[in-house]
């Protein structure tokens, strides 16, 4: 099996506008699992950062690092046009009140930060106080971005509350699996867009990993609503990066690991020398 690129021509129109980019957007994880040197940054900003939009400080990492260390990483993203996200963060300071909240937005601007993610699934919060959180990063003069998961496990289908389990029907052969009610998820969406919000994630782990295939009627649907400009999923596994870009081209924004820049940008230039014919004629990628 043929394992090469064909690097791509700098010069060829990929339909996609120079940053800063509202669509064909790569956000990048920052260190999270291991730790990511400002070296390491360095090397990957100089030698790709035209094609990196964005970099996130997953699972609330930043929380660990001093503070002079941080803004070194937050200005040198800065340097290269990249801005820079929390993740997984913001919602463990809500529950400490709403002027933890406060402090926190404020700190986040002082500090640099341009984007504010917020989990909604670990929120666990009524749908009028997410879009209260919304408005108070919006007027604090930060980008909001609120994460959704569409749910398939039976282990995660909460007793009760307001979200709505088995409303959306999963075609043959799939008929038993239980999935999240995607109308309800695209509907608060749609409120947290017409709130200010700026971009939503979608987590497509469960959709891409857990599912027997490739959820792409559930993908269609997201985005046949909210668009592929305010939309962007969490696309960490390399398969299913590589899926999402053959199936919507280079415009659909992606949130990927620090390693597959080079792979992800290879593949928005459709420069595909990788055979990867074996992977996608695998089960898992049955839609």
């Amino acid at each position: 099996m043929s394992l090469y690129y064909r690097w791509k021509n700098f010069e060829e129109d990929e339909d996609r506008p120079e940053k800063p980019r509202r669509f064909g957007v790569t956000e990048m994880r920052g260190p999270n699992h291991t730790l990511l040197t400002q070296n390491v940054l360095q090397d990957i900003f100089e030698s790709m950062g035209q094609f990196v939009d964005g970099l996130k400080f997953s699972g609330g990492s930043h929380s660990l690092m001093p503070k002079s260390f941080l803004k070194q990483v937050i200005d040198m993203a800065h340097q290269h046009n990249v801005y820079v996200s929390t993740g997984d963060w913001a919602e463990h300071l809500i529950r400490k009140g709403p002027s933890a909240f406060k402090d926190f937005v404020e700190e986040c601007k002082q500090m640099g930060f341009d984007t504010i993610e917020l989990n909604v699934t670990s929120l666990e919060v009524p749908e009028d106080t997410l879009l209260r959180y919304v408005r108070l990063i919006k007027s604090g003069g930060l980008k909001a971005k609120p994460q959704f998961a569409v749910k398939f496990k039976k282990s995660d289908i909460p007793i009760g509350g307001d979200r709505a389990f088995g409303a959306y029907v999963p075609p043959p052969p799939r008929s038993t699996e239980l999935v999240e009610d995607v109308d309800l998820l695209i509907r608060r969406a749609e409120r947290c867009l017409e709130a200010g919000a700026d971009m939503i994630m979608i987590d497509a782990d469960d959709l891409c990993k857990h599912a027997d295939s490739v959820r792409a009627d559930v993908i269609a649907k997201v985005i046949g609503r909210l668009g592929l400009e305010k939309t962007m999923f969490d696309a960490s596994n390399a398969r299913a990066s590589e899926w999402f870009v053959k199936q919507y081209g280079p415009k659909v924004n992606l949130f990927v690991d620090h390693s597959q820049v080079m792979d992800l940008e290879c593949l928005r230039g459709c420069n595909l020398g990788k055979n990867h014919n074996s992977v996608l004629g695998s089960s898992y990628f049955l839609f």
